[in-house]
């Protein structure tokens, strides 16, 4: 192929970043915003968004297309989102998104343009190493993204670049406003994007046209204590809106989906040693069924922590964690890292 590029271009500051440090390059560069909502919202795929993303473009001289998604969005990332929150798990559809949209369908399309590349403006790093291709953190410690990122192929590192890598975003916002893009400043979304101006559970029951009962709110030894609004209204480890007054702090340990049980209890009950972990993808290494001493995170924003990792499976492993952890969560992803290397990643299908 040639030296193509096609640039994935949300409207925000870091893709039109990329675009214009892959033409600096010498690529021929081309634009393409995914449509992944049908009605658009405030958060992803507005209107603004995509005039953001194709002034960018305009400013660069480069071709900008947008991209109907809408029902393979629909039917690879809300579908299971809800699936996931009604079996009782919290699930990070970002990386559902990444998964099926960004690095398998937007890939496709870019082979489909002849473009050796895809391009996109995350902050991370992919590194040779032997036969292997590695996915690693990026350099600005507080926007590193390699943790929703751990379900790449080999197939899909050999042909995607991250040009923010090894930049701060600070670094990001001097280029473009160098550039005079007017979206030099623009703010990110840090939520969910296709919830828009309501919270997960009212999303889900009108998406749904369902109605998820109230049920018991019991303690760890099984004492009623008050009725809750519906199960997929509490991720283990929230404490506000619990709804039950004690003169301790409060917080979600567990949610029993078979009785509609909702348990809660004192700090000291959301802590875990161990999990398992299912539908693990490994990029460092084929296997790792002899056990190794690495760090693990469980939810992005946390910091990872010291673990023995071991695979129980051809698509399963066991994480022991050398200090126990709040609120393991399953539906979340547990990621593995040595050093700055994704070494793999899975979700959480509970704590033992």
């Amino acid at each position: 192929m040639n030296k193509r590029a096609l640039i994935a271009m949300s409207g925000g500051v870091d893709s039109a970043v990329a675009a214009i440090l892959m033409k600096s390059a010498g690529y021929e560069c081309i634009g393409a915003t995914m449509k992944l909502i049908a009605n658009g919202g405030s958060k992803c795929c507005s209107l603004e968004d995509i005039n953001d993303a194709r002034a960018a473009a305009y400013k660069l001289e480069i071709p900008h297309y947008v991209l109907n998604y809408t029902q393979d969005f629909t039917k690879c990332v809300i579908e299971p989102f809800i699936e996931s929150y009604e079996k009782g798990e919290t699930p990070n559809p970002c990386i559902e998104c990444n998964r099926y949209l960004k690095f398998s369908l937007l890939l496709r399309r870019a082979f489909e343009l002849e473009a050796g590349k895809l391009v996109t403006g995350h902050y991370a790093q992919i590194e040779k190493s032997g036969d292997r291709l590695l996915l690693k953190k990026g350099k600005d410690i507080h926007k590193d993204q390699s943790y929703v990122l751990y379900m790449m192929n080999q197939n899909a590192l050999s042909h995607t670049v991250f040009p923010l890598g090894n930049l701060t975003k600070t670094e990001v916002r001097e280029i473009a406003a160098e550039n005079g893009l007017s979206n030099a400043e623009k703010e990110e979304s840090q939520d969910i994007c296709f919830v828009d101006n309501e919270d997960y559970a009212d999303f889900i029951e009108r998406y749904t046209g369902k109605t998820f009962p109230e049920g018991d709110i019991t303690d760890t030894e099984g004492k009623l204590l008050g009725r809750h609004r519906g199960l997929i209204r509490y991720t283990p480890g929230q404490r506000r809106g619990v709804g039950v007054a004690c003169n301790f702090p409060v917080y979600v340990a567990a949610k029993n989906i078979e009785t509609n049980t909702l348990v809660i209890g004192g700090e000291d009950t959301l802590y875990s040693t161990n999990c398992n972990v299912r539908q693990i993808n490994l990029i460092a290494c084929e296997n790792i069924f002899q056990p190794q001493r690495l760090m693990v995170k469980t939810r992005y924003l946390q910091k990872e922590q010291w673990a023995t990792v071991e695979q129980t499976g051809t698509d399963s492993v066991r994480v022991d964690f050398e200090e126990p952890q709040r609120a393991i969560t399953a539906g979340q992803a547990a990621v593995f890292y040595d050093g700055d290397v994704v070494v793999g990643g899975g979700t959480i299908v509970s704590p033992t």
